[in-house]
């Protein structure tokens, strides 16, 4: 039988096993419950003056997800026919098979570890080649962000992703064919002058020194360079996104400090990818956000994205696929049956006990429901 004992914050060690979660002041949770505790977590716990914690000897089963706990709920004959009634497919999404996940994964990697390598354009373009042939040939339109994941390597993962929705995104924008492969190429690369920056810095597990953010803020500008040696192997808009994706439309970004009148259309797009998929990813430093709190956010950046390219994100992502099985925030359980392209975050679902429709984005009556993660 697993022991849970309380512990003072003092004289945790790391390894331990929390038994609780730990949320901040909007209740999001920052330490989940049955981690093993590291330095920066303990670190975390005793600056935010928690006195004591719950540790277990025994990990702890993860909480039941929403899609684990609905499963176990059987339909209802006269839910079965209000679904099928009401159910609408999602827009044709962005599918790569695992052959194209392993061939992408394995070629970022190579072009990472090999920039000074002749074949390096070549690569790149046959990559970039593999993603464009994806989404034309099935005429994608919108992309599920839980498909995405190609490695368990963040780095190659998120460039990865970065590309496929920053492709994704373009194309919903208006942006020619040639221009989605183009800025799946600068998706693709955008973060190549990590190559340039020591890994006790890139994978540090918390917060970066005044020296050390300083040093990672030339990543685009050693990005570029790195690609702008190659001479004719690639356009002015791949270098463009590249350079400019931490760039911000108030002038507050890096690594030049560029205003909205200066930067690419690229870099716009793809800084709406990056900041989303570095925001649901896990990393070192940090847990990741709900999906739902991700676009949230992103929905808030107003003043430093472009709003044409979060209108074209928004339009994208699918968060909620049709027949996914969701909690409410009332508790109910649900099914979703359709997605509405303007609202991201609020499909139409149906109730599974009693098949009750509740359209999230339309229905007044529905306002204060939302999709808990």
């Amino acid at each position: 039988m697993a022991k849970r004992t309380f512990t003072s914050t003092r004289i945790l060690k790391e390894g331990m096993i929390i038994d609780q979660p730990i949320t901040d002041v909007t209740g999001r949770v920052m330490i989940k419950r049955g981690v093993y505790l590291d330095s920066f977590q303990i670190k975390y716990l005793q600056e935010r003056g928690i006195n004591g914690v719950y540790i277990t000897d025994t990990l702890v089963e993860e909480e039941k997800k929403p899609q684990e706990q609905a499963k176990q709920v059987p339909l209802p004959d006269h839910t079965k026919k209000v679904i099928a009634r009401e159910r609408v497919e999602d827009p044709q999404k962005v599918a790569l098979s695992d052959n194209v996940k392993q061939r992408v994964g394995e070629g970022v990697q190579y072009l990472f570890a090999n920039t000074d390598s002749p074949g390096f354009i070549e690569e790149t373009h046959n990559i970039a080649k593999e993603l464009t042939d994806a989404i034309f040939e099935n005429s994608a339109v919108a992309v599920d962000i839980s498909m995405l994941k190609v490695s368990d390597e963040y780095t190659f993962k998120h460039s990865v992703d970065v590309a496929t929705m920053s492709m994704i995104i373009a194309k919903k924008y208006g942006l020619s064919k040639d221009q989605v492969r183009e800025i799946g190429i600068s998706g693709l690369l955008h973060d190549m002058g990590k190559s340039k920056i020591p890994n006790d810095v890139l994978n540090k597990p918390g917060r970066l020194n005044d020296r050390e953010f300083q040093l990672m803020k030339h990543h685009p500008l050693y990005g570029y360079n790195i690609l702008n040696e190659k001479k004719e192997g690639f356009s002015k808009a791949i270098l463009a996104g590249v350079l400019q994706h931490h760039e911000k439309i108030n002038g507050k970004g890096y690594p030049m400090g560029v205003d909205e009148a200066q930067i690419h259309t690229f870099a716009r797009l793809i800084s709406v990818a990056d900041i989303f998929d570095a925001l649901v990813t896990v990393r070192p430093y940090k847990e990741a956000f709900p999906k739902r709190e991700a676009v949230e956010m992103i929905m808030s950046m107003t003043g430093e994205l472009d709003i044409k390219a979060i209108e074209a994100f928004l339009g994208s992502v699918i968060l909620y696929p049709v027949d996914s099985n969701v909690t409410l925030s009332d508790g109910r359980l649900a099914k979703v049956v359709s997605n509405d392209p303007r609202y991201a975050l609020r499909p139409k679902v149906v109730v599974i006990e009693t098949g009750e429709v509740l359209d999230l984005a339309n229905d007044i009556a529905c306002a204060n429901l939302i999709i808990k993660e």
